[in-house]
């Protein structure tokens, strides 16, 4: 297709920061002036005032109109909230709400052709939006009901809102879809979806009469739709998108108004229109709304993006917002991470900060939880609290943490939060080790993490994602060993190492088990940078081959045989590479069958495969977070912000801190020695 100038009017529509991913066909974006060149095509949004003029304005030249509009499955949050679109709906006809007239979508439901292969696509998306339970915003919480054997859902829409008018449908509509659903129901108690803003008498709906009714139980909390459809049988709607998400749910809808998916033989419709001529099945209409029509983009990378993809991302924040949903304590954090903790915990949490923990902690459901870095929490707090620990998380960087390191204060994209323990500590269990132990991995969340852990590896990342040196001769006769030091300061090495401790003592413990190889020592990043404890003595200096320290993490696990390691995490990031892993301690990885381990945790009584230590790992327990809007979002996303950071910044390592972060990192980590 030829490349477009795309012009628009209303300065809105070009604040979307996807929109050359989600319109391919043009190639540059202008607002109409008097002096600009005459675009090819004109592009507004949907049917609102904003979007006159550039009708007006394409109807003048005689050029195509472009109608842009949310798509069906938009975002986590609202606009209003922040949130960018992760779908929008593009329409050179008409717009899908407007039944006056044919749109694209009309066009295609009445004349298309859909292959076996995209109507199986089709239901294999529809399960999966049935599984997350997802709808056009997601913020909602996902509450189950107390009602009285319910049988028929209402849903009310606030006045003035466009699809009402343009679907043939007023505010009478509402009124005969009520008394219908009483009539049609005569013993049925009828529940009646109304927006809160209604009740609150900030807008105006048209239900209202129902809240003097006997069989009429309102709902007027923000709740999740799917939860109000696993209460009935029947669904009312005038033109509400929740009537096709009723459909998807299996529930028989009834049609007062004239939505994209009335008129096709899935719903019993009171109004009638002659241009849909065709009988559709539901996978088909999903087809052509989802598939065809819906244009994705993911809004953090903004880089295009499937249906599939879409669903998989804010399905992952939904998951990581409901988990951390209520009121927290965060205690004992530097202000400079007070900066980013809450967008971890998300826009569904209410944090208070202190600077240490409390003496107790509150009792009662609705007392606060309490946050804190696992290297605060002291043995006197635990035993003091024992019988309320299920209200204390610890909260440790991620397996993907960021372009530099923690200490040169780069904000994290992935931390874990851990209501049982952390992952580094064997002595007791974590979030992570009871998933590894009881998730049950769909064949879905398999193929993300082969995906994963394959782009992990062709773009060379890995936690910090510091460059340094790739070359390096080996000997072609030898066994190529990595000895990856450690910062022996680290929590992880007190509670997941406790034969072993010190990097020298693992060099001896290294050269004693494979006398005969060519040993690669590599220190960590914070010891080199002098912020973290861990050198070598002078006699362990003696006991490897060569120097690995300034060399690219990525470049020396593509030549090395085997990793032998305490605990650190480029065991784990070895395993992704299929190298031999020999653990000295007991790190998170290690005890699934997949290790080579001097130690045993009881507890890990499951083998598993790379891709279910992979799925657990990056897929389910950490919290992902992008850093320019503060939104969470997921591992793959993360991987792809990585990735664009590396080719905008590939001298990392290189970074020169200010004197004032050099100074603060001096004070919290030698001074204070808080996190």
């Amino acid at each position: 297709m030829a490349k477009n100038i795309a012009g628009y009017t209303y300065r809105g529509v070009s604040k979307i920061p996807t929109l050359a991913a989600l319109l391919p066909e043009c190639d540059r974006f202008i607002q109409i002036r008097k002096l600009t060149p005459k675009p090819d095509l004109v592009i507004g949004w949907g049917l609102k005032p904003t979007s006159v003029g550039a009708r007006d304005f394409a109807a003048r030249h005689h050029l195509p109109y472009l109608a842009l509009e949310d798509g069906f499955l938009r975002s986590l949050g609202t606009g209003a909230a922040g949130y960018q679109p992760n779908s929008i709906v593009a329409d050179y006809s008409g717009i899908y709400y407007d039944a006056s007239r044919p749109s694209d979508l009309e066009n295609w439901l009445n004349t298309a052709t859909f292959s076996p292969e995209e109507l199986a696509r089709a239901q294999r998306c529809i399960a999966l939006i049935k599984h997350h339970r997802l709808s056009k915003y997601n913020h909602a919480p996902d509450s189950s009901l107390k009602t009285l054997d319910a049988q028929v859902l209402v849903v009310d829409q606030t006045a003035g809102d466009a699809s009402i008018e343009y679907g043939g449908a007023n505010s009478d509509s509402f009124s005969l879809m009520l008394e219908h659903a009483l009539e049609h129901h005569p013993d049925a108690n009828v529940l009646v979806k109304i927006h809160p803003d209604v009740i609150a008498g900030h807008k105006q709906g048209h239900l209202t009469q129902a809240l003097d009714h006997p069989r009429c139980q309102i709902i007027s909390d923000d709740i999740n739709p799917w939860a109000l459809l696993e209460q009935v049988d029947d669904v009312y709607v005038v033109t509400s998108q929740l009537g096709f998400e009723a459909l998807m749910a299996g529930k028989r809808v009834h049609c007062y108004g004239l939505p994209f998916y009335a008129g096709w033989g899935l719903t019993h419709d009171q109004l009638d229109c002659p241009r849909r001529v065709k009988q559709r099945s539901l996978d088909e209409v999903f087809a052509a709304a989802y598939l065809r029509y819906a244009r994705y983009a993911n809004p953090y990378t903004g880089q295009p993006s499937t249906l599939e993809d879409t669903i998989t991302l804010i399905a992952d924040q939904r998951r990581q917002q409901e988990r951390l949903r209520g009121e927290w304590i965060a205690c004992g954090f530097s202000a400079w991470k007070r900066e980013f903790i809450g967008y971890f915990l998300g826009p569904a949490a209410t944090i208070h900060y202190q600077d240490v923990l409390p003496d107790s902690i509150q009792t009662g459901a609705n007392a606060p939880r309490i946050l804190a870095w696992s290297s605060n929490v002291d043995p006197l707090f635990i035993s003091r609290n024992a019988e309320q620990l299920h209200k204390l998380w610890r909260i440790e960087d991620g397996f993907i943490r960021s372009v530099g390191l923690g200490t040169d204060l780069t904000t994290p994209l992935s931390l874990a939060i851990d209501s049982l323990g952390i992952y580094y500590d064997p002595s007791q269990s974590s979030e992570l080790e009871s998933l590894l132990n009881h998730q049950e991995f769909s064949s879905h969340l398999l193929k993300r993490a082969a995906q994963l852990r394959e782009r992990l590896v062709s773009l060379k990342l890995s936690k910090y994602n510091v460059s340094g040196k790739a070359a390096l001769s080996l000997p072609s006769d030898k066994t190529i060993v990595l000895v990856p030091g450690q910062v022996e300061s680290d929590a992880s090495i007190a509670t997941g190492s406790p034969r072993i401790r010190t990097n020298s003592a693992l060099l001896r413990a290294v050269r004693q088990a494979e006398p005969d190889a060519f040993i690669i020592y590599k220190a960590h990043p914070d010891v080199i940078s002098g912020a973290r404890v861990g050198k070598l003595d002078s006699d362990a200096k003696q006991l490897y081959d060569v120097d690995g320290s300034d060399m690219d993490i990525t470049a020396l696990l593509e030549r090395v045989d085997a990793v032998h390691t305490m605990s650190s995490l480029t065991g784990f990031e070895a395993l992704l590479r299929h190298r031999q892993v020999f653990t000295y301690g007991l790190p998170f990885y290690a005890g699934w069958g997949l290790t080579h381990d001097a130690m045993n945790c009881e507890r890990r009584t499951r083998t598993l495969s790379l891709d279910e230590l992979v799925a657990g790992t990056l897929l389910l327990y950490p919290s992902y977070v992008d850093p320019a809007s503060g939104q969470l979002c997921n591992a793959e996303t993360v991987i792809s912000l990585l990735e664009q950071a590396k080719a905008r910044r590939p001298d990392a390592q290189k970074h020169v801190l200010t004197w004032k972060q050099r100074l603060y990192r001096w004070y919290r980590y030698f001074l204070k020695g808080r996190r």
